[in-house]
């Protein structure tokens, strides 16, 4: 699978259009998530597809939260993204903004991980770590049963995501924070420097 441009293209591309801290970070964590992913699902060879999609996913989304997975397809295309990065940045948001359903196991993946990420990210702004580090599947399964915390993280899209791969919630939430604490610490110190350039 093809991205059509590079992991500096992808980061570029995410920064032309996102300029909130808390977007960027999503962006890359999710890219974390996805190559950790992509090893442990047995895709090693696309690796770097599945990380520069979770890197973009978000894109359009900070300016244009409205037409969300509807102007990524331009801004992806013009930016030279193939059909398919276009198709798997599109499938997250299926159900939500758009009808394009994910197919390929990456977008099944990615389709169940976005939501959980911005779950665990802000359940771990309320440990004393600030981490997810130490965090365990038992206390991210309290916060998911707890609807008023991090309301707009969908729980549907989460369940839905989770019987998509054949999972049940705490294979998907356990493999979520592994991949989590996998790319933590690299995802502050990148985000540290771009947000102080």
């Amino acid at each position: 699978m093809e991205a059509g441009f590079t992991r500096e293209e992808g980061l570029a591309l995410l920064l032309k259009y996102n300029q909130q801290p808390f977007h960027i970070q999503h962006g890359l964590t999710l890219e974390g998530v996805m190559r950790w992913f992509a090893v442990d699902q047995g895709f090693e060879q696309e690796q770097d597809f599945w990380g520069i999609a979770g890197l973009v996913h978000d894109v359009d989304f900070e300016m244009w939260p409205q037409e969300h997975c509807k102007k990524a397809y331009d801004l992806l295309k013009d930016a030279g993204a193939t059909e398919e990065l276009i198709h798997a940045v599109q499938s997250h948001g299926t159900g939500i903004c758009v009808h394009v359903p994910p197919e390929h196991h990456m977008e099944k993946v990615m389709y169940a991980v976005d939501e959980l990420t911005g779950l665990a990210g802000a359940a771990a702004l309320m440990r004393p770590s600030k981490s997810v580090q130490d965090m365990e599947v038992k206390s991210l399964k309290k916060k998911f049963k707890d609807k008023a915390f991090a309301a707009g993280c969908s729980r549907d899209v989460i369940t839905k995501g989770a019987e998509e791969l054949g999972w049940d919630l705490d294979t998907l939430f356990s493999k979520t924070l592994d991949a989590m604490r996998s790319c933590e610490q690299q995802v502050f110190e990148e985000l540290g420097r771009l947000t102080q350039a």
